[in-house]
């Protein structure tokens, strides 16, 4: 149930994006999907894990993935009534993916880490955040 209300707001996200723009919503798409491939395995397996057949994991997993489409077409239609607003739905939206990429995907960064591990561990943000400038750049994204 959880991930099927992430899914949605998944969907609202890349809808609200398209709206927005085309490309911006091109690059949430991507962005989200690279995210979702690795967790929606990681659910599979939890499936498996919990005594679920490989097919009732599957449709079950495919189920809340259906959550995505639904959140899209619901944000097409809600969110466009927003538009006023879209710049701060867009913050909302990628400070969500930062907090998700900071506490989620990189745990190693809520334990004290020695200097040359911090070091790493900002060099490792600081790239990610120099290769989005230069996709905005690349992409005259404004």
């Amino acid at each position: 149930m959880g991930n099927s209300i992430h899914n949605f707001c998944d969907g609202v996200i890349i809808a609200a994006a398209f709206l927005a723009d085309t490309q911006l919503g091109v690059v949430t798409a991507l962005a989200v999907i690279a995210h979702e491939i690795p967790q929606e395995v990681g659910d599979y397996i939890v499936l498996l894990n919990a005594g679920f057949t490989r097919r009732k994991a599957l449709f079950y997993n495919a189920l809340s993935g259906l959550a995505a489409v639904a959140g899209g077409v619901a944000g097409y239609f809600v969110v466009g009534a927003w538009e006023d607003y879209f710049p701060y739905l867009l913050v909302v939206a990628a400070s969500s993916f930062v907090y998700v990429a900071v506490a989620d995907l990189i745990p190693q960064l809520q334990r004290r880490l020695a200097l040359r591990g911090t070091v790493e561990q900002l060099v490792g943000i600081g790239s990610g955040l120099s290769l989005i400038a230069l996709l905005m750049r690349l992409l005259h994204v404004h």
